[in-house]
């Protein structure tokens, strides 16, 4: 803990780096032992606290998704990265460092224990946004801390002297128990009052001095995301799901947005020349969409990201997108041949097997017909480049996703499918997959005999008015147009949905839950297990339809091994199979192509060595 924390002895010291750094309001601001009793002076700590999510940044990413299933090294790959990917990890790593999550933490320890929140502009309490925001970002950072480490160092107080850290006997805590002394703090700022009024808090807008290059409402973490993320990861599914719910019916700006991202036929036949499509194919297009590839230059699904540095003399740097093989810092920003992080074959295989659904050309104006081809999901090929050798025959991939200098924490179909994670292990496995399917609009409440769709049962019916109350009659006119708000799997997969304008047609689509969960069940018997058809069945096959879509959805965004860990843990603790450790088999199933010899069925050596 010394090595840790000793840079926070005797100073503070928050957005001091240059005076030209893109986070830093007053580079002349050091800060010895201040007060914040004024209602602006506490800027310079926030924005000092995102400097340090910067100097994370690369770390998150490279860790997070060197270690999944869905990237594979190259020739060229940085030794550190390698290691990563191999589990081979050791201290000199340089990518292995809890120094830059504690610095966030005692950073954020400081700012709780002094920050004045009683400061007012007529009957409001000014700096509660930044407060809560701060809190959150500290949540974040432990839950981060654990997910890397397993059990940590947990401490709350500030640290500022040698004597704290000689005398200090901080718990080592792994998730659940830091979920446990955290949640309860954060639950507080996320509550109703009793005329049923909303009382949480939006995230702070630093667009006063925030550079116009970055969305300054994306800087921080809302708290109703990581109290969702920290219920979720430790199984407190009922928990996770109201959080997740209470932002997107109470704080976000755009619940859903219809991303689709068609093929064209050039698309297709540039793929494969090989390709002979349906007669009666037809290129999907959607009113009101928007190509799911623009999130990533628009930011239009962002909830919260890191922003890096343009270029050196702005403040922190990545190296992100040239692990991908673009030099964004470059002069003539460019594409390069040394590229250190590949698409897997897994990542491939899986796109490439994906059915693609569209309204066949033989429909008329009184019958749609919706047809599928097996094309594969279009999200892939959308943030990827290929180039083939004619004489080699070697394709070349870049990920274009990774383009740009920023780090995505969440985005809104983030928290979607999160959400369907933790519905589908309440047992709403309809719900989940209506979130992949037809999205959550106001169809899927209506009774069969009105023409409501067949696979969403009664209880989930009510229960999506009542106890989930996405669609309640406060909340439904959120949700009421489904041409904004559309399934998840629509993004790369066509037309998935069961309604054309504003008639729903149960069964219109062949994308159908007994349909999906069908196929999932036979690629469980091909693997040797015994399939039944019970609900425990269903939700393990449905759970393992969302990791293919978070893979499709997420693939490169630096979260794929986090997510495929908490999935391991949860089919650990409660699977259909009677096996035990029948997640931890499953992991190792998913990395098998990678013959990592550290990693075992025992979740300790999951882990990486905490230094």
């Amino acid at each position: 803990m010394k090595k840790i924390i000793l840079f926070l002895i005797g100073v503070v010291t928050l957005g001091t780096t240059s005076c030209s750094d893109m986070l830093d309001s007053d580079s002349e601001r050091q800060l010895f032992d201040p007060e914040m009793n004024a209602k602006t002076d506490s800027i310079y700590y926030a924005l000092g606290i995102l400097q340090g999510m910067q100097q994370l940044a690369d770390q998150y990413m490279f860790q997070g998704e060197l270690r999944g299933d869905l990237v594979d090294v190259t020739e060229y790959t940085d030794k550190n990265l390698k290691e990563l990917a191999s589990f081979a990890a050791f201290e000199s790593n340089k990518y292995d460092s809890a120094y830059v999550y504690y610095r966030i933490i005692n950073n954020c320890n400081y700012y709780i224990a002094h920050r004045d929140t009683t400061l007012r502009t007529g009957a409001s309490y000014v700096v509660m946004p930044e407060y809560v925001a701060v809190k959150a970002i500290r949540a974040w950072t432990y839950m981060q801390l654990a997910r890397v480490y397993g059990k940590v160092p947990f401490y709350t107080q500030p640290l500022t002297q040698i004597s704290q850290i000689n005398d200090g006997n901080f718990p080592k805590l792994n998730m659940k128990e830091i979920t446990d002394r955290l949640a309860p703090d954060l639950e507080q700022y996320c509550q109703y009052n009793n005329k049923g009024e909303y009382m949480g808090y939006v995230t702070p807008n630093f667009g006063n001095v925030a550079p116009s290059s970055i969305i300054p409402s994306a800087l921080f973490i809302p708290a109703e995301v990581i109290l969702g993320e920290m219920y979720l990861e430790t199984g407190q599914y009922d928990k996770a799901a109201r959080h997740y719910i209470n932002y997107l019916t109470e704080l976000s700006q755009t619940p859903h947005s219809a991303f689709l991202q068609s093929y064209s036929i050039l698309d297709i036949r540039n793929r494969d020349k090989s390709m002979l499509l349906p007669s009666d194919f037809n290129v999907f297009s959607y009113v009101n969409s928007t190509s799911w590839q623009n999130i990533f230059t628009g930011l239009s699904d962002y909830i919260t990201y890191i922003p890096m540095a343009p270029n050196n003399r702005s403040g922190i740097t990545t190296k992100i997108p040239l692990a991908y093989g673009y030099d964004y810092y470059s002069n003539s920003s460019s594409y390069v041949d040394e590229i250190q992080i590949v698409p897997s074959e897994s990542l491939i295989n899986l796109s490439e097997s994906q059915a693609y659904y569209y309204k066949s050309t033989e429909s008329d104006p009184t019958n749609t017909i919706v047809s599928y081809t097996g094309i594969g999901d279009t999200r892939y090929n959308a943030v990827s480049r290929q180039e083939e050798d004619d004489e080699t025959a070697k394709t070349t991939t870049w990920i274009t996703k990774n383009r740009y200098a920023r780090v995505i924490l969440y985005r809104t179909t983030t928290v979607w499918l999160h959400l369907a994670e933790a519905l589908n292990r309440l047992g709403m496995y309809d719900v989940a997959f209506a979130i992949l399917k037809d999205g959550i609009n106001k169809y899927l409440i209506k009774s069969t005999e009105e023409g409501g769709p067949q696979y969403i049962s009664d209880a989930s019916k009510a229960a999506l008015q009542t106890t989930y109350p996405l669609l309640s009659e406060a909340n439904i006119a959120k949700f009421s147009e489904p041409e904004n708000c559309v399934g998840v799997h629509m993004h790369g997969a066509g037309m998935t949905h069961d309604y054309t304008g504003a008639v729903y047609s149960p069964g219109l689509s062949p994308y159908q839950l007994d349909t999906i969960v069908g196929l999932k069940f036979k690629e469980l018997e091909a693997a040797g297990l015994v399939v039944g058809a019970t609900p425990q069945d269903t939700i393990n096959a449905v759970e393992d339809i969302l990791c293919d879509e978070y893979a499709l959805e997420f693939a490169f965004e630096g979260c794929r091994w986090f997510d495929l860990m908490r999935l391991a843990r949860h089919k650990n603790d409660e699977n259909p199979y009677g096996e035990n450790r029948f997640g931890s088999k499953w992991l190792l199933e998913k990395l098998a192509y990678k013959k990592p010899q550290s990693l075992t069925e025992e979740p300790e050596t999951w882990y990486l060595p905490f230094k």
